[in-house]
């Protein structure tokens, strides 16, 4: 068993009225062609041949090596487009999936149904169709004594064709030798004067050739996107399919028309999700974890039994038991253990909290490791950057840092020290000891510049 597919991405979108390419435009947080592909992975495609022609070098720049193209110059119809594929097909023996690249909502489950099918049945062609009672702008399928023998297009269609309610679904299968035989055969002597992809099946059905349908069971799988009103339908329907998994999973969401979780997002049983939250990203979440209203939390492991309000948090790490917020922002490279307590307006930078770390507010730690047990008062900050180099903070246990205190890195507070209130620290501060420093006037005129 061997399949190629070919996916049809070189249209202008003029609809979308955007400098950016149709497919490339993200459906829920990714880019539509980035879907497709990810359905066809699950028939273990030995190849994605991409067709691509308008702002292709968005699509290229995105996968970069990962992927197969040809490119269509003209857009002079469907059918055109698959020709282009022909030297990919060259001698190739085996079966062929062709679709459309800008039908976000196609699910992987859907596909293996229609080449199983296919194999099962021992067809020469199958295409997935839907019924729909009002059919209007699609083609319609004919069909005779259990085959399709055609498709016509609502364009070319009669009064009595137009009422035919099975409606192409824009996928199909053929063998690749069948395919190539019927695209050399294509002509453009139709209403818009372009080669139909769907001229085909005839042709097929003409030589005997055996094509049959499967219908779809949610016909809004064939939604496609055209335009930005399609790409936030599309976008919604993706978003419930998410909240509706998680939900049966055992996840709370408070509200799930205003939560807006990604697809590779893993959260466990009996967290409670707020509303306006939004959690991107390869992100894990425990159980038992509270995420009130307007949180973002982007690539980051959150352990069990945290609590966030109101705050961000980027690529981190936070372990069990830890309350974050509100307005609290955790930047790269945070790595918060067990019970820390980060408040309100403090902001973290590639900094390890240990165990039972508090800093309550209005303080900046960046570069930094702080020891277990450690209190970090109001208005701290570590001054990591001198204007060319970062450096390092590093805070044992058990200490006390005062409000207002200025950390100049590098500099070392060791365990169980207590800094004053309102100091500038440039020198390490031994184990138990009172760290209190002020910063010396400078009043040298012409100093930042002779040390820029």
């Amino acid at each position: 068993m061997a399949l190629k597919a070919i996916i049809m991405a070189a249209g202008k979108g003029t609809r979308m009225k955007s400098n950016t390419s149709k497919v490339m435009h993200l459906a829920h947080g990714k880019p539509i062609v980035k879907r497709i592909i990810e359905a066809l992975n699950s028939l273990e495609v030995e190849e994605n041949i991409l067709i691509l022609g308008h702002k292709k070098e968005q699509i290229l720049e995105y996968f970069g090596n990962d992927i197969s193209y040809v490119v269509q110059e003209e857009q002079l119809g469907t059918g055109h487009a698959v020709l282009q594929a022909k030297g990919k097909l060259a001698g190739y023996d085996g079966d062929v999936i062709i679709l459309n690249g800008d039908v976000p909502l196609l699910r992987a489950k859907t596909l293996k149904e229609l080449y199983t099918l296919y194999l099962e049945n021992k067809v020469d062609g199958i295409i997935l169709t839907a019924n729909f009672e009002n059919p209007f702008s699609y083609g319609r399928i004919l069909t005779e004594a259990g085959k399709v023998t055609g498709i016509v297009e609502e364009k070319d269609a009669t009064e009595e064709q137009k009422k035919i309610k099975e409606v192409n679904a824009g996928v199909y299968i053929f063998k690749a030798q069948d395919l190539l035989y019927a695209l050399d055969r294509i002509d453009n002597k139709n209403e818009k004067g372009e080669y139909y992809l769907t001229d085909v099946i005839k042709i097929l059905s003409q030589a005997g050739k055996k094509v049959i349908s499967h219908s779809l069971e949610d016909s809004m799988e064939i939604q496609g996107v055209n335009s930005k009103v399609e790409l936030a339908l599309t976008s919604k329907v993706l978003r419930d399919r998410k909240n509706n998994k998680l939900m049966e999973s055992g996840v709370i969401l408070i509200d799930p028309n205003t939560t807006y979780i990604d697809d590779e997002v893993i959260i466990g049983m009996d967290s409670i999700i707020y509303p306006n939250v939004i959690i991107q990203g390869n992100t894990e979440i425990g159980e038992n974890c509270e995420i009130l209203p307007n949180t973002r939390i982007m690539d980051s492991k959150i352990y069990s039994n945290v609590r966030i309000e109101s705050s961000v948090i980027e690529e981190s790490i936070i372990e069990d038991g830890a309350t974050i917020g509100p307005f609290a922002h955790l930047r790269p490279k945070s790595h918060l253990k067990e019970n820390v307590h980060i408040g309100n307006f403090v902001e973290t930078k590639k900094s390890t909290l240990e165990k039972g770390v508090k800093a309550g507010h209005l303080t900046y730690l960046g570069d930094a490791h702080i020891g277990e047990k450690t209190n970090i008062g109001a208005g701290t900050i570590t001054c990591n950057y001198d204007g060319k180099n970062k450096f390092k903070t590093v805070i044992g246990k058990n200490v006390f840092i005062g409000s207002d205190t200025m950390l100049v890195a590098p500099v070392t507070i060791g365990d169980s020290a207590v800094t004053g209130a309102g100091s500038v620290i440039t020198k390490d501060v031994p184990n138990n000891a009172l760290g209190v420093e002020r910063a010396k006037q400078i009043i040298k005129e012409g100093w930042k510049k002779e040390n820029e």
